[in-house]
């Protein structure tokens, strides 16, 4: 059993519109609600703390789970928002949530016992943020001709699309949805349902089959079998346009904090055309990258990729545009969880691997690689290859590498511990007789080759 989100966009009629505005703000209004207490709270203990007050006689702290914090809003709702009834309960719950989720996350990053980059104390929602409201309790789902979505209090939505894939799971028993999830996003609402659902993906047609796959700029991957994908492009064929919306746009009254300028009517539609041209943009990146995961997953069996860091290589401004169009993060995410379904292997090479300058052919690593230089030349055998496809062909032999050196088989990684370069001369190996300067004698680092991520049973 796997979680799976079944997302359909909805053709809400204005009064319900109004009522799927109503609940994000519900949302909103509860998540500062909470925000507020909790951060008056913490302000009076540190401002005692300042004055020399025991830690005994502190003000009482207020819990913050989700649970305590429902409570004092059932406790305070009456006062604080005497039009409550006129949502769903679960919009106030789930705003409340999501606010013991910030703060629980900022209280593991400030004590160090989370992973990733520093989480800063949560901030209120404005209402320009994005609408969103989840459900968890209630009657919400589907309906009979697979044309409606059914929510508590809404009612009945039609739907834009058809729901016939996620109706037909439903009936033979083998799904079951959790949640639904309201958003409001490019001008368009959408509701997705978490869903409990059994699935049963065909497997690979080649299980033994590896495939290394090498990303890039100039063609969307490359892979170890030679095939070349190539880069649609699709926002760089827009800009054309985009920039003759964003034109129009700025000749027209928008709005302004300072002077409380009002939007006018015409600045409003050339927001929603330059919205309509990013949704097209998006959806045909997604589909294109879908189609990509779902190819590799059915054809191979393992499948390696590199572990980039895209949030760095976005600091670049020359490429950042092309690499956020690229969609490499959410490529890596696709393959993730769909080799999972499929029973395959997803090996991810460490971060160091220097896939584009080792030869394939004999193994020797170039000292230095030119992002310029888009032909592989190895100084040792002389063998010429791409520099795409010889990086490929390099992610796909670190599977037969750890196999080979694996003590058992149910081993989850491999560490990968290089002594340096083995054919690096002995000129830049000594210590500043080359360049004329010392160099750091730092101790090496051990590198993990690649890490395995487990299927989904």
């Amino acid at each position: 059993m796997v979680l799976q989100a079944y997302r359909f966009a909805l053709d809400p009629t204005p009064v319900q519109e109004m009522g799927l505005r109503s609940h994000c703000g519900g949302q909103r209004y509860s998540y500062n609600w909470g925000l507020a207490l909790i951060k008056v709270n913490l302000d009076q203990r540190r401002a005692e703390r300042s004055y020399g007050v025991a830690e005994t006689d502190l003000t009482p702290s207020v819990s913050w789970s989700a649970y305590s914090l429902r409570k004092l809003w059932n406790h305070a709702k009456g006062v604080v928002a005497p039009w409550w009834a006129e949502n769903s309960k679960e919009a106030y719950s789930s705003g409340l949530a999501n606010l013991a989720t910030a703060l629980g996350n900022w209280n593991a990053s400030k004590a160090g016992t989370s992973k990733g980059p520093n989480a800063r104390f949560p901030r209120f929602k404005g209402k320009r943020a994005g609408l969103s409201c989840r459900l968890t309790t209630g009657s919400f789902g589907l309906t009979d001709d697979r044309r409606h979505v059914k929510l508590p209090r809404i009612g009945v939505v039609r739907t834009h699309e058809t729901t016939r894939k996620l109706a037909r799971h439903i009936e033979r028993g083998n799904a079951r949805i959790r949640s639904a999830t309201i958003t409001y996003r490019r001008g368009r609402w959408f509701c997705a349902f978490s869903v409990e659902i059994d699935r049963r993906d065909p497997v690979s047609t080649r299980s033994d089959s590896v495939v290394g796959v090498d990303l890039g700029i100039k063609s969307l991957a490359v892979l170890s079998t030679g095939e070349v994908i190539p880069n649609p492009r699709h926002l760089d064929h827009k800009l054309r346009e985009l920039r003759r919306l964003q034109r129009q746009a700025a000749r027209r009254i928008g709005p302004d904090r300072v002077t409380r300028q009002v939007p006018s009517a015409r600045w409003r539609k050339a927001q929603t055309r330059i919205a309509r041209l990013h949704t097209a943009v998006a959806n045909a990146r997604r589909d294109g990258l879908h189609k990509l995961s779902t190819r590799l997953v059915r054809a191979h069996g393992t499948i390696v990729l590199e572990d980039l860091n895209v949030a760095g290589m976005l600091r670049n401004r020359r490429v950042a545009r092309h690499i956020a169009g690229v969609g490499m993060g959410e490529f890596r995410r696709q393959i993730t969880y769909k080799a999972g379904w499929a029973g395959g292997r997803l090996q991810v090479a460490d971060r160091w691997f220097p896939s584009s300058k080792t030869c394939s052919a004999c193994g020797a690593v170039r000292a230095k690689l030119r992002l310029s230089e888009r032909m592989f030349h190895c100084d040792q055998c002389g063998f010429t290859l791409d520099r795409d496809l010889n990086a490929a062909r390099n992610l796909a032999a670190l599977v037969g590498e750890a196999i080979g050196g694996m003590s058992s088989p149910s081993c989850g990684a491999t560490r990968n511990e290089p002594d340096g370069n083995p054919r690096q001369t002995r000129t830049t190996r000594a210590t500043g007789t080359a360049t004329g300067r010392p160099t750091r004698s730092t101790p090496r680092r051990k590198v993990t080759a690649y890490e395995t991520v487990p299927h989904v049973s």
